[in-house]
């Protein structure tokens, strides 16, 4: 289930909530009990590193618009 993260305006806290997609937007009340929130937006952290194609031939490096390797 996501989590969400929303900010109290009354108080200044910041809490998350996990709930179905489609309750996104509804309401939510604050752990001091206050209604007066609004969700934050979240951004999304990727980690781990990808690596590019190797050109033919175990060459570095290459040619072309993109280094070689995903052009055809």
């Amino acid at each position: 289930m996501p989590r969400y993260d929303y900010r109290c305006r009354s108080c200044g806290s910041t809490f998350e909530l996990s709930r179905p997609m489609a309750a996104a937007d509804d309401p939510a009340t604050c752990p001091s009990g206050h209604d007066d929130t609004v969700k934050l937006l979240s951004t999304v952290a990727v980690t781990g590193a990808a690596s590019a194609p190797r050109a033919a031939g175990g060459a570095s490096g290459g040619g072309g618009c993109c280094g070689g390797g995903c052009c055809g």
